[in-house]
């Protein structure tokens, strides 16, 4: 596709003025603020969509340069977004760190962190696959079996020449084209959950970022004995008010000795691993649609009395309440 091509798609939203586009985007999105680079007449532009579970896909068309930034709320959407640039590009801002899509390069970015966005080239259009952020924490807890928060710090350039860019870009493109237009995808849920995952798994576990280290000494790190015995007696109790001398004193050593173990081989403390062991419990009772248990019952099933420090500390996880997820579940 050429800089001077014109629009490929028809559009769901479209217009021919900038404010025009402010406003629509403005109302789609939340606090929205951008402005022209340069003259801003005859500006045309138009946006698509498709919506699924765990993604979105959105499709974009511009004749001139803009930056924009959107401050989340609380009603703001967390989620990874994956940028497709057909021809133009895009760009973000981290303080002054820059990061850009282009020729040969995708863009990773969490939507929560850039400080502000820039769109290239004259007729632009640019995918942007947004994967929901709870899916990339919860592979980050089933890959590293470790409590996580804050800035996963994703190495926001994919260089599409080498193997690892190629494998996901493949993937992205196959979800964008199965998703566009009311694809295929769309009508089978349970497809797109596993093609999510997988696109989930491979930027986890592919695209350096500040838990990657753990990746690379895995294979050989190997629990020691004390350290395997502490996690299957938390297994085995996971649902009983279990301590931390309770657990060292099943795994035959020390509170401290744990305590270092944990520290080496999980790279987080004995009590967070349990915790983590939790969450995920209650976060699968919260997704099973045939549960009829109410959330205080699942919260006090697996070791959780106090329901606002449970409701924060899930969100913190997968960046989602408890009642986001059981909600989302209930509306399928």
């Amino acid at each position: 596709m050429t800089e001077n091509s014109t629009a490929p798609f028809s559009f769901r939203f479209s217009g021919s003025s900038f404010d025009n586009m402010v406003e629509t985007l403005g109302g789609a999105f939340g606090a929205f603020d951008a402005e022209p680079v340069g003259r801003a007449q005859d500006f045309h532009w138009g946006l698509d969509f498709s919506v699924c579970d765990n993604a979105v896909l959105l499709t974009g068309y511009h004749e001139a340069e803009f930056q924009f930034n959107i401050e989340p709320t609380v009603d703001t959407a967390e989620y990874l977004s994956i940028v497709v640039p057909r021809s133009g590009g895009m760009g973000v801002t981290y303080g002054s760190r820059v990061a850009e899509a282009g020729q040969g390069k995708l863009l990773l970015y969490n939507n929560f962190e850039p400080n502000s966005v820039i769109m290239h080239g004259r007729s632009n259009v640019i995918d942007e696959l947004l994967i929901n952020w709870p899916l990339i924490l919860q592979t980050i807890g089933q890959t590293f079996e470790m409590p996580f928060s804050g800035s996963l710090d994703l190495l926001p350039e994919l260089d599409l020449s080498k193997p690892e860019g190629r494998l996901i870009n493949n993937l992205t493109e196959t979800i964008i084209s199965g998703m566009r237009d009311d694809g295929p995808l769309l009508q089978s849920p349970i497809a797109m959950a596993h093609m999510t995952q997988a696109l989930a798994d491979l930027v986890v576990r592919l695209v350096p970022h500040r838990l990657s280290h753990f990746l690379e000494n895995g294979p050989a790190l190997i629990a020691p004995r004390h350290v395997r015995r502490a996690i299957e007696f938390m297994h085995a109790n996971i649902a009983q008010p279990i301590t931390m001398p309770k657990v060292a004193e099943a795994a035959g050593v020390s509170s401290r000795a744990l305590e270092t173990g944990f520290r080496a081989f999980r790279g987080t403390s004995p009590a967070a691993y349990l915790l983590t062991l939790r969450l995920r419990a209650a976060r699968q009772d919260l997704l099973d649609p045939e549960s009829k248990e109410t959330m205080k019952a699942i919260c006090l099933k697996w070791g959780f009395f106090h329901f606002g420090r449970f409701s924060a500390v899930y969100k913190t996880t997968y960046g989602e309440y408890p009642s986001d997820t059981r909600k989302r579940v209930m509306r399928r």
